[in-house]
């Protein structure tokens, strides 16, 4: 049984990046989302442009993990075409290349840490920390994890988490944020001037309130789960935090084409170098990584995962405010 830098070195041999496998990926996906975009505008029926903006809002979704993808340099990290698409993409869904880099690369070398600063991911107190906390520190740390706050994604993890307050916090480093909300009022101007307040809700508000609501969903329930754990400084280590603090979220096949594969979380942890196409391969070829700690889509897991607010240091384990 392989651990620690025995098993990230059996990923190795995965983490190769396939340029035309990549850029079909990326060039299909982005071709159905100009579609469907095209089809909220100009589809003549009221229920097919429902349906194309549900759908443009699920393919801003797979086009984002494309995009994640793609600024860990698991692929295309070596075509600059690629990534000046990409640092556009990265505009227009409101995840600015210089906010969102940044923070998920300290996410990922600080994942599962208590008592760390809780940059691109969400905060996490102990029962203790939070039982001493103030009211309004209480306030805050709930409101950050609570379910309407990630329902609402679009407004509190993106036009706000992602673009404007970077901005405001440091304007020279990710001036990219500022152009990114504006960037995103023209699109809002100019859609409700030449085609109507249908086509700004149809077209613009709708597709992204149903990306950013399962993406900050996606990225809080797997590191936020029954069974996750978490570690002081002392007790840390990258392999560890990868298999015991982040989930395989089990999917069907929909799903996981939606979500290009972000469900085997643990093994993109384990290497953030692995193509997202060959995440399951993995999965099936390295014994060790078969038996994760899972969780799924189904409402009686989302509510399990929503529920959980602290950690506790005694039991070890995340509970709720009624084990309190």
């Amino acid at each position: 049984m392989r651990t620690g830098k025995e098993l990230i070195l059996a990923t190795k041999p995965f983490a190769v990046d396939s340029t035309a496998r990549s850029w079909w990926h990326v060039l299909s996906t982005a071709l159905l989302l100009a579609a469907s975009v095209a089809g909220t505008l100009w589809n003549f029926h009221l229920a097919g442009k429902i349906v194309c903006s549900l759908f443009t809002g699920l393919l801003i979704l797979r086009l984002f993990v494309i995009y994640h993808d793609q600024q860990h340099h698991a692929i295309l990290s070596q075509s600059r075409l690629a990534e000046g698409l990409m640092r556009i993409f990265g505009i227009l869904a409101l995840s600015p290349s210089s906010i969102w880099r940044s923070s998920h690369n300290y996410h990922h070398k600080h994942n599962s840490k208590l008592r760390s600063a809780h940059i691109g991911s969400f905060p996490i107190m102990t029962r203790a920390e939070y039982l001493k906390s103030s009211k309004t520190i209480r306030f805050k740390y709930l409101f950050m994890r609570h379910p309407l706050t990630i329902l609402f994604g679009y407004l509190f993890a993106f036009l706000y988490g992602m673009c404007l307050y970077p901005f405001f916090n440091n304007p020279r480093e990710h001036f990219d944020c500022l152009i990114a909300f504006l960037v995103h009022i023209l699109i809002a101007v100019t859609l409700t001037y030449f085609f109507g307040w249908s086509a700004l809700l149809l077209t613009q508000v709708i597709p992204h309130f149903i990306a950013c609501a399962i993406g900050t969903y996606l990225f809080y329930a797997q590191h936020n789960f029954p069974g996750v754990s978490f570690y002081d400084r002392a007790g840390w280590a990258y392999e560890k935090a990868a298999l015991e603090s982040s989930s395989y979220l089990k999917t069907g096949p929909f799903w996981a084409w939606i979500t290009a594969n972000i469900g085997y979380h643990h093994i993109h942890h384990l290497n953030a170098r692995i193509p997202f196409y060959r995440l399951p391969e993995v999965f099936t070829r390295i014994p060790e990584l078969k038996t994760p700690k899972t969780t799924s889509l189904r409402p009686v897991e989302i509510i399990r995962c929503l529920r959980l607010k602290v950690w506790d240091v005694e039991a070890q384990q995340m509970v709720g405010l009624r084990n309190f």
